[in-house]
């Protein structure tokens, strides 16, 4: 689904959302593995639980956020109607140094099953 109503209002927010660095580095975890919550995010990231809660909060918002709820976990991912604008923006940013080594982090994660969503998948 594309975005069908994009104006200056809605454009300012998601400048605004780009605008820290924290957001930033949670959007792209996001946009490269599709959805995390917040413990995840907190752990990849090494954020406290305020901050990381904060800036979610910020992103749903803003309106580039939604969620889904499965048991006692609330995974977040970015809305299918913004995923091409911010797709395009990290196109910019794919290289840099601060979203690879958060990139590198989710896969030791993963591979050692620390991830929320792994652990859930393991009971199962």
């Amino acid at each position: 689904m594309k975005l069908k109503h994009f104006n200056l209002q809605y454009g300012s927010q998601i400048f605004k959302s780009f605008s820290d660095e924290a957001r930033i580095r949670i959007l792209f975890l996001l946009f490269n593995h599709e959805e995390l919550c917040i413990s995840d995010i907190e752990h990849i990231l090494d954020f406290t639980q305020t901050k990381t809660s904060r800036h979610i909060s910020y992103l749903k918002n803003a309106g580039l956020l939604s969620y889904r709820k499965e048991d006692q976990w609330v995974f977040y991912f970015i809305k299918d109607e913004v995923m091409g604008m911010v797709g395009q923006i990290f196109k910019f940013l794919n290289k840099d140094a601060q979203l690879q080594k958060d990139n590198e982090v989710y896969e030791v994660l993963k591979s050692n099953r620390e991830l929320a969503f792994y652990k859930k998948m393991k009971r199962m």
